[in-house]
């Protein structure tokens, strides 16, 4: 029989894998369909088709572009169809029941309240909209025989100047559903620190945050976001590649950047084939992920923009699966990384891995070996 540390997934296996999103944004993760009808309901006329099928090809199409600005521009749409109450408490919706349906148990989800106010919603209501979507999300779920649980991460845009507000948003909801902040956009030309003000806030109120860096700028930005701003966690983070020597007989050499964030275990939101997109990687065999993962950092694994990616979690793991040969071991070893680093207290996130991700890991690995069993068997019988 062979070894069951070869458990290498199928596709059936991964989607039913217990697995865990920390970096999905909500406007990047809207149904094809779902956007033709609200752009009807509301009268946008905007979107480049009308066909859900086409669009979503279009949606993919447009952010392969190899640049992050033009996937940026992709948002346009997405956002002008989510200016209402029922639109956001509807995606927010279909977000949780779709990521239910991929096997996702927890998941992370994170929106600029800012960037829905065009039809007279204030804040408040955009957060207490999406926090009712989420909820009957979950619920639906539920109902269909699925679980999970969905928190928000509020996001402030880099180039704007409302971080403090959201932030402040983000802490007098943090009982109701927001789980922390987060801030997002072009990176170059706007650094983190400009926004320092937002994040000693956060610190001072002992919530937490996560900061979009190293995916198209480089070390700077990683180190600005960890020892100017106090980031808790990285928005993908990428970039600590440039503070890795690999010689070529295969030693590593690690920079003092790098050291740092893998001693202090911070949390590297990767997204793969968003990073192919944006051209902060070139092919999923090559992303650094593979890397590092085999030096231990703290390494997630998250879509990011499924819509635009055309992707689910599941589809992230079948193409690093392809690409490295991961196993279930590898597959739970990211998924009880990403609980690790969730921002809800650490009794949940350990009855979290406790009592849902090693079990269903377990069940998983089970199922492996008897049919590795069988398949022996049956090899043996046929060559008698």
């Amino acid at each position: 029989m062979m070894s069951p540390t070869l458990n290498v997934p199928g596709q059936d296996q991964i989607r039913r894998a217990p697995k865990v999103l920390l970096h999905d944004h909500l406007d990047g993760g809207l149904r094809p369909g779902t956007v033709v009808e609200l752009a009807a309901a509301n009268g946008y006329d905007g979107l480049p088709e009308t066909d859900a099928d086409k669009l979503g090809v279009w949606f993919r199409e447009a952010a392969d572009s190899g640049s992050l600005e033009r996937y940026l521009e992709t948002f346009a749409h997405t956002c002008a169809v989510m200016q209402t109450r029922d639109a956001l408490v509807r995606v927010a919706a279909e977000c949780a029941e779709d990521l239910a349906a991929d096997g996702v148990v927890y998941a992370e989800i994170r929106y600029a309240p800012e960037q829905h106010l065009e039809a007279g919603l204030s804040l408040e209501e955009v957060v207490e909209a999406v926090n009712e979507g989420f909820r009957e999300g979950e619920r639906r779920a539920r109902q269909d025989g699925n679980r999970i649980r969905v928190g928000a991460l509020l996001t402030a845009m880099r180039h704007a100047a409302r971080s403090l507000e959201i932030a402040e948003l983000a802490n007098r909801y943090r009982e109701q559903g927001v789980v922390g902040f987060d801030i997002a956009g072009a990176e170059a030309g706007f650094p983190p620190t400009r926004h320092l003000d937002a994040f000693e806030y956060l610190k001072r109120e002992n919530n937490h945050f996560t900061i979009h860096a190293g995916e198209a700028f480089g070390l700077p930005s990683i180190w600005q976001a960890i020892q100017w701003c106090g980031a808790d966690r990285l928005g993908h983070g990428v970039r600590i590649i440039d503070d890795i020597e690999v010689a070529e007989d295969g030693s590593v050499k690690l920079g003092r950047l790098a050291s740092y964030v893998r001693d202090k275990r911070i949390p590297l939101e990767m997204c793969p084939t968003s990073n192919l997109q944006t051209g902060a990687a070139t092919s999923y065999a090559e992303h650094p992920i593979g890397l590092l993962r085999r030096l231990h950092f703290r390494a997630t694994v998250n879509t990011d923009n499924r819509l635009m990616s055309g992707t689910s979690m599941s589809r992230e793991f079948e193409k690093l699966t392809e690409a490295f040969g991961y196993t279930l071991d590898d597959m739970q070893w990211f998924t009880v990384n990403a609980m690790k680093s969730a921002f809800i207290p650490f009794d949940e996130r350990l009855a979290m891995i406790n009592d849902v991700i090693k079990p269903g890991y377990a069940e998983l690995k089970s199922e492996w070996l008897f049919e590795q069993t069988a398949a022996t068997r049956v090899s043996s019988s046929l060559a008698g």
